[in-house]
């Protein structure tokens, strides 16, 4: 049985996945979806680096008895990026992902996000509460309003540190979210959504090139691309591409 590691985005806990992981499940594959540190049942995301988040999901994956495939959403992808020299996966799928230091934003929507979180906390030492208005018309724009109303009651407040980590990496001398130099050492797939202006497919496009990953993009789809309205053909695609290389590797 293959283990897949699922990380979730900001704002969110291991309950992202809980439409997206079922197709794996149904395949045989054991799911892990762990709430990254602060999240979910841990409490207190304040003060907390990407650095953290990625240093817990690669001790995790260092700990299962041989390399899983990381399936990270958002944020969690570019964690999946972080984690990646030190896990060696067997493969990784990244959905939306943040894009690592030095992989520049594609439009002005991301430029006024960047914008904005620099002023949030000049110290680092905060929690950002989600903007539950902006997450509707933003990154749940797709996602049938129901389900949309239980996605926003379940969220939580997000490091104001991990986020100008992400959206403010060329303010980051530490160049914390940083990869390291060329391809990831790993067969990856970026999949971005045509309308998504969190990380617009331009920009995942971009961090596709610069971690050497195949790229493919569903253009009538956003950014939540784990459970809005097409999230069972996102998980299909996966799931076709990572049976190609089994299939290839055999």
């Amino acid at each position: 049985m293959t283990t897949v590691v699922m990380a979730h985005g900001a704002f969110c806990g291991a309950w992202a996945f809980e439409r997206f992981r079922a197709p794996f499940e149904a395949r045989g594959w054991r799911v892990v979806a762990p709430d990254l540190r602060g999240h979910g049942a841990h409490g207190g995301v304040a003060g907390l680096s990407m650095r953290d988040f990625a240093d817990d999901l690669a001790g995790l994956c260092q700990e299962l008895p041989e390399a899983p495939v990381l399936i990270g959403h958002s944020l969690g992808g570019l964690v999946c990026q972080m984690a990646a020299r030190r896990v060696r996966p067997r493969a990784m799928v990244l959905l939306a992902p943040s894009p690592p230091w030095g992989v520049a934003g594609s439009s002005v929507e991301e430029a006024v996000t960047a914008t904005a979180v620099g002023l949030l906390d000049p110290f680092w030492s905060g929690a950002v509460a989600p903007d539950r208005a902006l997450m509707r018309s933003h990154s749940l724009n797709r996602v049938p309003k129901a389900y949309a109303d239980k996605i926003l009651a379940r969220m939580g407040p997000e490091s104001a540190r991990a986020l100008r980590e992400t959206l403010n990496w060329w303010l980051d001398p530490f160049m914390t979210t940083s990869v390291g130099p060329g391809p990831l050492p790993a067969p990856t797939l970026v999949m971005a959504g045509g309308r998504d202006v969190v990380h617009p497919a331009a920009t995942a496009r971009r961090t596709a090139e610069r971690i050497g990953a195949v790229y493919r993009e569903m253009p009538q789809m956003s950014h939540w691309l784990i459970g809005e309205t097409g999230w069972e053909d996102v998980a299909a695609l996966a799931l076709d591409w990572l049976g190609n290389l089994d299939r290839a590797a055999a």
